[in-house]
């Protein structure tokens, strides 16, 4: 009955092969350890942590899955009852022999498991009663024993009754019946099939039995690590493969488990455990994770963001996948840049050449790309005509392309190394600060295959390693385009340095990864610059999450320059992130032929205006009123308001904006120079359009990407902001530091006159 149990698990190749797919789980088995279920004194329950696990487990049931949770906890939940009971008993006979002292000192005995499971099981699953019941979720349970699968009879009622609970959308709790279950005997697992010697085995039968889809398996481990935990190098297995058992170390200890042995033995046997049931539920066609469910940071989202896809624990996997892990790609990338960082400049300039070379010697392998990207994404219907726009090339996009590269070549050649600073901080001990590359970058990019080179040329003229993460709308050229930057780095050995990781990567993932990546930079729309600076925990994002551009036309503008900078700062490209979003109008300008120039101008180019709320006050009968002022149309819509003053203008802007950027429209000299002076923005201008917000128009060749942060670069980012500093000391071994009372610290400017001196005097308390 073993053997036909195993023949009627799922198909061997049916578990999912990546951890994206687990979104499609249907059935889904949750094992809770011990460590999970019960409280670090082992007595009693952990109730926060079980709590948020009913919550998740409610929560997918509600989505249309079917859960099944596998259970301990009754010997703990047990243990604390009897020994209340215990307690007061020789409480109520320490009280009627007060006399006897003998009885003084009683002491608890040791309670046998069985019997505290037999005390605890009914207060279990009436805590999950009435737990689940607070989400308008039923539950059932059921008691199971070895024998229960070794009888086929009893196997078969086991399953008929799990799927008809299933079918009524209850949720099965089940647990070994510990009050009866003998004990576990070594080595009694039959060819193909595995006993029931703890709630993982039991698990990994039913996940199999019940044809599940996932089996998640939550105790106190991370999951399975390279090298012992704890040890420098040790780094968690994100997907583990059947074939890679020899090259594991199992991850920190379980803080409960089988009792009565030597600590490490029971550490390494729990954990052997959990690998030989996901194994065993891997090969009957279930998809298997082992993760944390005690981390209280976690806790109460684990199961979800497992099923979500997300990277958590020790993904099993049956299909591995021919190219490198993202965490491999990361270091790839990483030990590569550093030995980019260190080429001469002149052999970065050289890859820079040579790539700006490719793209016009390549043109019809990359074009042809492209337009495979273009048929899918016409057909598919689902991009904007602007989006299509910018996953478009031609010929003429790709030479104008390699020109930018040639001029971040020319820049390139004084970038990296150089001094910004020169003390002479004493005699023989000179202090030097030079530009040094950030490190690792990682840059998200939507539907804009030009990106990749530009943002390519720019980690390279700067010598930072880079991962690059781009739109699957764009996923062919993409793949050319890096092939093709992967080919210029070569010709000085460093092809590694960038690296472009799968689509199947999600963002949050790649966010975790703050030991190795330096900096984020989003290239895309403000949800998505939003999204990532939510999920980049620990990494610093340089992006602007809004564009709300704001163009003030002052009572002393020109109505000539009045009407060509709003036209091309609304109608140029109203996607981009420098286009204007609200039109702020001196008051003295309303009912003017100023002001019907404008509305006249706005209606042919098609715009729709939004009226602010004192604008509206104006009017009789004025358009539709703004539903905020803090919006960002990024199409032909713009909001228009009425100011009383430039001051006004100024604290609106404060209010409203995005720091991004913002311009005046004014003759008036004096006006524009304190609306310069006083608006705290990225970019303030007079008299110009705000889509000069640009790396390309501030000759910086190209950008990164635009910055609205308050420190590091600012406004668009080219070559310099993706340079740091760091401080080199020369010394002869003789001199030491003097930060006495009187010490006194000369600095020699390199770039102050002849004579002219700094000096600093440090006091003790420095």
């Amino acid at each position: 009955s073993e053997m036909l149990f195993c023949g009627q698990g799922r198909a061997h190749s049916s578990s999912f092969a990546h951890r994206s797919e687990l979104r499609q789980a249907k059935r889904i088995v949750v094992k809770l350890g011990s460590a999970v279920v019960t409280r670090g004194d082992e007595c009693g329950l952990a109730l926060g942590r079980l709590a948020s696990i009913v919550e998740q487990v409610a929560m997918l049931q509600n989505q249309g899955r079917e859960m099944m949770i596998v259970t301990s906890g009754a010997v703990a939940f047990g243990k604390q009852r009897l020994r209340h009971e215990i307690l007061l008993s020789q409480s109520v006979r320490q009280a009627l022999h007060s006399g006897h002292s003998q009885l003084n000192d009683m002491s608890l005995p040791v309670l046998e498991a069985r019997a505290c499971a037999a005390a605890g099981q009914s207060g279990l699953m009436a805590l999950y009663e009435a737990m689940f019941t607070q989400y308008s979720t039923c539950t059932a349970q059921v008691l199971v024993t070895n024998l229960d699968f070794h009888d086929d009879q009893k196997r078969q009622n086991l399953n008929s009754t799990l799927r008809e609970l299933l079918r009524m959308n209850i949720v099965p709790i089940i647990n070994t019946n510990d009050a009866v279950v003998p004990p576990p005997e070594p080595n009694s697992d039959l060819q193909g099939v595995i006993s029931i010697k703890d709630n993982d085995s039991l698990a990994a039968r039913l996940a199999v039995e019940m044809k599940a889809d996932l089996l998640i398996a939550l105790s106190d481990v991370e999951g399975l690590y390279n090298s012992p935990p704890g040890t420098d190098d040790a780094k968690l297995i994100d997907i583990f493969y059947p074939g890679d058992q020899q090259s594991i170390t199992y991850g920190t200890k379980s803080r409960v488990g089988i009792g009565g042995m030597e600590a490490k033995k029971m550490v390494r046997l729990c954990l052997l455990l959990h690998v030989k049931a996901a194994l065993w539920a891997l090969q009957g066609g279930t998809s298997v994770v082992i993760a944390n469910g005690t981390n209280p940071k976690v806790t109460g989202h684990v199961i979800t963001d497992i099923v979500e896809g997300k990277k958590v624990g020790t993904f099993f996997s049956e299909f591995k996948p021919a190219g490198p892990s993202v965490e491999e790609q990361t270091e790839m990338a990483r030990s590569s840049g550093r030995t980019l960082a260190s080429l001469h400049p002149v052999q970065r300039s050289e890859i820079i050449c040579h790539l700006a070379d490719l793209l016009t010697e390549r043109k019809e392998e990359i074009l042809a790309a492209n337009k495979m990207d273009m048929d899918l994404a016409v057909s598919a219907g689902h991009l904007p005509p602007a989006m299509l726009k910018r996953l478009s090339l031609s010929p003429a996009k790709l030479n104008s392309l390699a020109v930018g590269l040639r001029q971040i070549a020319m820049a390139a050649q004084d970038s990296v190394g150089r001094v910004l600073r020169r003390t002479r901080v004493a005699h023989n001990l000179e202090l030097e600060q030079i530009t040094v590359p950030i490190g690792l970058l990682l840059v998200i990019f939507e539907a804009r295959p030009d990106c990749l080179p530009q943002v390519s040329t720019l980690a390279i003229a700067s010598g930072n390693a880079l991962l690059l993460k781009g739109g699957k709308e764009a996923a062919n050229t993409n793949r050319v385009l890096h092939q093709l930057t992967q080919e210029a780095l070569s010709m000085h050995g460093v092809k590694e340095a960038v690296q472009m990781v799968s689509t199947r990567e999600e963002v949050e993932d790649l966010c975790r990864l703050d030991k190795m990546i330096d900096l984020i930079v989003p290239r895309g729309s403000s949800q998505l610059v939003r999204d990532i600076q939510r999920a980049a925990k620990g990494i610093p994002v340089l992006g602007h999450s809004e564009g709300i551009c704001h163009v003030y036309v002052d009572s002393e503008a020109s109505i000539d320059k009045v009407i060509k900078i709003v036209r091309d700062s609304k109608c140029d490209y109203p996607a981009a992130c420098n286009a204007m979003e609200t039109l702020l109008i001196h008051r003295d300008i309303l009912r003017t032929p100023m002001f019907d120039q404008i509305i006249d101008m706005l209606r042919t180019e098609r715009v729709k205006i939004h009226a602010g709320p004192r604008f509206a006050s104006y009017l009789t009968f004025s358009p539709s009123e703004a539903k905020s002022m803090r919006t960002e149309y990024g199409e032909l819509e713009c909001c228009m308001e009425v100011v009383d003053s430039m001051q006004e203008a100024i604290e609106h802007i404060h209010k409203y904006g995005s720091s991004h950027t913002d311009v005046i429209i004014t003759e008036n000299e004096d006006t524009a120079e304190k609306f310069l002076q006083q608006l705290d923005s990225a970019c303030v201008f007079w008299n110009a359009s705000s889509r000069f917000a640009d790396g390309y128009r501030f000759g910086l060749g190209a950008e990164v990407g635009i910055s609205t942060a308050r420190i590091h670069a600012r406004g668009p980012v080219g070559l310099e902001g993706l340079l740091t500093t760091k401080w080199v000391l020369r010394g002869d071994g003789h001199t030491v530091a003097d930060f006495s009372e009187h010490g006194t610290m000369k600095y020699l400017h390199e770039n102050l006159p002849a004579g002219q001196t700094k000096s600093l005097k440090y006091s003790t308390s420095a």
